[in-house]
């Protein structure tokens, strides 16, 4: 589930947004593609583009850059990824990529429908409970 949090830091609002594993609100997985979009520039080595958002005013710690650089955030403050925009000079759309696919073959089987007595019958999920005494 995708949420954007905002939270208040030496006086100034900031937002974040947080990609839960990935996953956005309507439950579509994300591909997070820094270092495709970095390989598509010549920049191979993620020392190389701490540099460069250094040069562009993120300073991001070595930890940071690495998990950036290797992995999907689970979040990333907006601010931060404007700055990641710019210096890899794409949108944000070409980093965050959707993959609907994966989200279907990670959802459960539609449960089946019984007829019985000619009554439609549908599993619920939840507690079972039995009726009040009479």
């Amino acid at each position: 589930m995708s949420m954007t949090i905002m939270s208040k830091t030496h006086g100034q609002w900031r937002t974040n947004v947080s990609l839960c594993d990935g996953e956005t609100e309507r439950g579509e997985r994300m591909r997070w593609n820094l270092r495709m979009k970095a390989a598509e520039l010549g920049v191979w080595k993620s020392t190389e583009m701490r540099r460069r958002l250094a040069e562009a005013g993120l300073e991001i710690s070595a930890g940071k850059m690495s998990a950036l650089w290797t992995g999907t955030p689970t979040s990333i403050r907006l601010d931060d990824l404007d700055i990641i925009c710019h210096v890899l000079d794409c949108e944000p759309n070409e980093l965050l990529i959707r993959e609907p696919e994966a989200v279907a073959a990670r959802r459960p089987a539609k449960e089946k429908i019984s007829i019985v007595g000619g009554q439609i019958i549908t599993p619920r999920l939840g507690r079972i409970r039995s009726l009040p005494p009479a």
